[in-house]
């Protein structure tokens, strides 16, 4: 869990409602995943960049699985990115800075 004061913690009650302005970007993770806690530095740097521009937010598949099922996410840590409510795109597994800063410019 993220206690980085620009990322958003997401929960399954709030999903839809956070997604649904602007641009986010979701982290799908969870506590016991090793590459999970290995973005989050990654995701923290990238949150201090796109301020003002996108909203980076995780949430915990563990405790959000209906959500997790709903966007088929199988593997994690895997990142969607959306635009209005709408899924524009999505990667799975670990990336860096710079990749993450442009997936985020697609949308």
């Amino acid at each position: 869990m993220s206690e980085h004061e620009d990322i958003k913690n997401f929960s399954a009650d709030s999903f839809k409602k956070d997604i649904e302005k602007g641009v986010v970007l979701v982290d799908f993770y969870a506590d016991w995943c090793g590459p999970c806690r290995m973005m989050t530095p990654v995701l923290e740097n990238v949150a201090k960049e796109v301020k003002g521009k996108a909203v980076i937010g995780k949430l915990d598949i563990d405790s959000a699985q209906n959500i997790a099922s709903q966007y088929q996410v199988t593997s994690i840590p895997t990142l969607i990115l959306y635009k209005e409510g709408q899924e524009v795109g999505r990667l799975v597994g670990l990336r860096d800075a710079a990749a993450l800063k442009q997936f985020i410019q697609t949308a």
